[in-house]
């Protein structure tokens, strides 16, 4: 169960982490219930009607949308247009648009995220010819949640583990984290979906590898050959999770067809772009930027959130996504700005160095330093970690907001946390009950917090493993959880 309660969909089995023999591959949070939801934006008002599908034409280049379909400037049914793989003969896609259809409030908070980004995904994949049904995957991946993270390391909302991240051109340091960019992980993801659809020859094989790995993929067909077996993806015997990855997707794709039969409500997504790019040349504030936007900052976040800490450095991507409606907001605001756009920086330890004594150097309680930078409360030395301090003594009076930082757990323990979003009201005490965890163990889970603020996250290790409990990256199970970044 999720920090906000929801039960989880069924699981199908454990979760593919990575091929012994060819190295790691993209991992992924395909079980709904694996995700730590986070709250989405509001929903729309009213809600697309029933939209018959195009009738299924096998494993080929989607057709190009119809002029009707975008008339009305739906993205739904630009998307719908688009869709091209054929069916399967699988109970579990039954078995998924059940689940689906009983938590209506999961299908709003997902779409209700998705329409951020999916305008911008629908585009790439029609640029490439693949069918619309790839535009849906990052529903079974990460429900369009940005920050989701895995036991596996996998983040983003295509789920990249890091090797594979690099890989393709995703740039991953202390400041940022590329996986979760929007525009450099959906170009990475299409890429290698196309790399492995040209591989395989169908696109059920190919996301069967986008799962579970190529080489895996590759032994499976194999060891049906020398059965005289036919290796296409039903007849492959596959991990419980790959053998319901497709049928997944394929229950999101009937949903998405015709919502009003399963009697669920997709919200009106616009048929235009989201955001627009932005070109910066200077360091600035995360929260400085959001407010020259002048959107909020979870808004902001949303947008950018490969950024890991309070402070955009150009170097590492001189790219801002905004609203398409605040672009020019935002250059007029900066152009009128004249104060100072940054108020952190980064500092680099010394190993063994106390940090008793180099807190007071930026005008900080030990405390706060470790609090700053995620440091166990009991630890004394530093380990030779980068740090992020005032600028100046002056800022070390404003007290230091956890923003935008995307940041994995460093307690192993914390892996198999849920996280709780502090609303207006949440005491520690409160939070402790409703989660029957111990009060002094909830605060060392969270560097000793004592102060909550609406929209921050708070760890919370489950006292009874839920039933998808993870296991170590040998057996090839993985379970998503949220960073420390406010909800989306």
């Amino acid at each position: 169960m999720s920090a906000d309660g929801e039960t989880p969909a069924p699981d199908t089995s454990g979760k593919a982490v990575q091929d012994s023999r060819t190295g790691p591959v993209v991992a992924h949070a395909t079980e709904p219930p694996a995700l730590i939801d986070s709250p989405a934006i509001p929903p729309a008002d009213s809600a697309t009607g029933p939209l018959a599908v195009p009738p299924a034409t096998g494993d080929t280049t989607p057709p190009p949308a119809a002029d009707a379909a975008l008339a009305d400037g739906d993205l739904w049914q630009h998307i719908r247009s688009g869709f091209a793989m054929g069916e399967l003969k699988s109970p579990l896609i039954a078995r998924y648009e059940k689940w689906y259809v009983n938590h209506p409030d999961y299908v709003e908070r997902m779409t209700g995220r998705a329409q951020r980004y999916l305008h911008f995904i629908v585009e790439e994949v029609e640029k490439r010819g693949m069918p619309m049904e790839i535009a849906l995957l990052p529903m079974i991946e990460s429900a369009f949640n940005p920050d989701a993270y895995s036991v596996a390391r996998a983040s983003g909302i295509w789920q990249f583990i890091p090797f594979t991240g690099k890989k393709y051109g995703m740039q991953q340091n202390w400041w940022y984290d590329g996986r979760r960019d929007i525009i450099s992980a959906t170009n990475g993801a299409l890429d290698y979906l196309q790399k492995l659809r040209d591989q395989f020859g169908d696109w059920e094989l190919a996301l069967a590898a986008y799962n579970w790995g190529e080489g895996a993929v590759q032994r499976a067909q194999e060891r049906n050959r020398k059965r005289g077996k036919p290796t296409n993806y039903a007849s492959l015997k596959l991990p419980k999770e790959t053998r319901g990855y497709v049928p997944k997707l394929l229950a999101v794709r009937n949903i998405v067809s015709d919502p009003a039969r399963f009697g669920l409500a997709l919200q009106p997504i616009p048929d235009r772009p989201y955001f627009a790019a932005v070109t910066t040349t200077r360091h600035m504030d995360v929260k400085l930027a959001a407010e020259l936007a002048e959107i909020s900052l979870e808004e902001f976040n949303a947008l950018n959130p490969a950024h890991s800490r309070p402070v955009i450095l150009n170097e590492n991507d001189n790219v801002l996504l905004l609203p398409a409606d605040k672009v020019e907001t935002f250059r007029a605001n900066l152009e009128n700005y004249g104060e100072p756009l940054v108020s952190w920086q980064a500092y680099r330890s010394k190993k063994g160095e106390p940090l008793d004594q180099l807190a007071p150097r930026f005008g900080l309680s030990v405390e706060k330093l470790k609090r700053i930078n995620g440091i166990h409360p009991r630890a004394k030395l530093c380990d030779g970690q980068a740090l992020l301090v005032p600028r100046s003594n002056e800022e070390a009076d404003s007290e230091f907001e956890a923003f935008n930082t995307h940041l994995p757990p460093s307690d192993p323990l914390l892996l198999n946390a849920i996280t709780h979003t502090v609303r207006k009201g949440d005491t520690l005490g409160a939070i402790a009950r409703r989660y029957h965890v111990k009060l002094a163990s909830l605060k060392s889970w969270n560097s000793g917090v004592r102060i909550l603020r609406p929209g921050q996250k708070i760890y919370v290790v489950p006292r009874i493993k839920p039933a998808t409990a993870t296991r170590s990256a040998t057996s090839r199970t993985k379970t998503a959880i949220t960073s420390t970044s406010p909800a989306i």
